[in-house]
């Protein structure tokens, strides 16, 4: 569940301005390329790849250290993504305005080197199915057609975005980032961090959902999520549903009661907007409802710059923010 919509739009401006100081795109390589990704395959190459193409919530990240792709998927058309917004997207061909819709031909008129994407776990403990798609193809079938056309390099969203980002940041030097690309936000996302570990020493509960309205809510696990999880471990204190499942715990709007906060992050990804569950009856009887402090919940890309911007947003909540539970 991934947010795309109104808190998004300012969020990008902010992203793009910080990104601008991003260099040129690297040049080829002249000797031989390797690189073993999270899944444990290696893919060697005669030189670095140039041709870039993938999964938007990585090229997204790589673009913001200079790499800039030769075509994207992922949950919408890149013309709609807005974390897209501003950027120079002619020679970026869209592959599909949906969540596992690639179209082979214009990937492979697109010639890339490498596609990037991003590697999900199944469970808790980390683990990574091979029998399972990697994240962005519909299923194996259409993995392997993609990975006929050029090889995949898979980062695993897995621990704390820490981890991710600095995996990402390591995928961007051996793509040839300028470390002036890379070094120019390092002093943004800790300013970030500082910002928002004082924020979260207010001690205020944060429940993160995806709301439906036939379903209910579904309530993120932060120890499953490596965005929230950094986040945890700068002070930042996420309501625990409960339940056994792995990810998310399903609540029906009947029982949005048992598990109270004083702000709410609500996904905005093919659910409800913050308004829309801020005038559910259950939900407006909440500490948070009453108090009208439901903020969308963002999906930022795994690097410095997106990371910082979205930091600092949700400081800034906590920071207007006061203990209602």
């Amino acid at each position: 569940m991934r947010s795309r919509f109104s808190a998004v739009a300012a969020l990008a401006a902010v992203v793009l301005g910080l990104a601008a100081c991003g260099g040129p795109a690297p040049a080829a390589s002249a000797g031989p390329w390797s690189f073993t990704d999270d899944v444990g395959a290696t893919v060697n190459l005669p030189q670095r790849p140039v041709r870039i193409a993938g999964l938007s919530d990585v090229a997204v990240s790589l673009w913001n250290y200079g790499i800039a792709p030769v075509a994207v998927f992922g949950y919408t058309g890149v013309t709609q993504d807005r974390r897209f917004a501003g950027r120079e997207l002619s020679q970026v061909a869209e592959l599909g305005k949906a969540y596992g819709e690639i179209n082979l031909e214009a990937l492979a008129q697109a010639a890339p080197d490498i596609v990037v994407t991003h590697a999900y776990p199944t469970d808790a403990a980390g683990t990574l199915d091979p029998t399972k798609p990697l994240y962005g193809f519909s299923d194996l079938a259409q993995q392997e057609a993609v990975a006929r056309i050029a090889p995949i390099v898979a980062i695993a969203m897995d621990g704390s975005a820490v981890r991710v980002i600095d995996r990402t940041v390591e995928l961007a030097e051996a793509l040839g980032a300028a470390p002036s690309a890379i070094d120019a936000t390092r002093a943004g996302y800790a300013s970030a961090e500082q910002r928002l570990r004082t924020a979260a020493a207010k001690g205020l509960s944060v429940l993160v959902v995806a709301a439906y309205p036939a379903e209910g809510l579904y309530v993120a696990k932060a120890p499953d999520d490596p965005e929230l999880t950094s986040y945890a471990d700068l002070g930042v204190r996420f309501v625990d549903p409960g339940g056994t499942d792995y990810y998310w715990e399903v609540v029906s709007w009947e029982n949005v009661g048992r598990v109270p906060a004083d702000v709410v992050l609500e996904s905005q990804l093919d659910t409800m907007t913050a308004e829309q569950i801020a005038a559910q009856p259950t939900m407006a009887n909440t500490p948070a409802g009453r108090a009208r402090q439901i903020h969308p919940w963002i999906f930022a890309s795994m690097d410095y710059t997106a990371q910082a911007a979205y930091m600092n947003e949700l400081a800034g909540h906590l920071e207007a923010a006061h203990k209602v539970t």
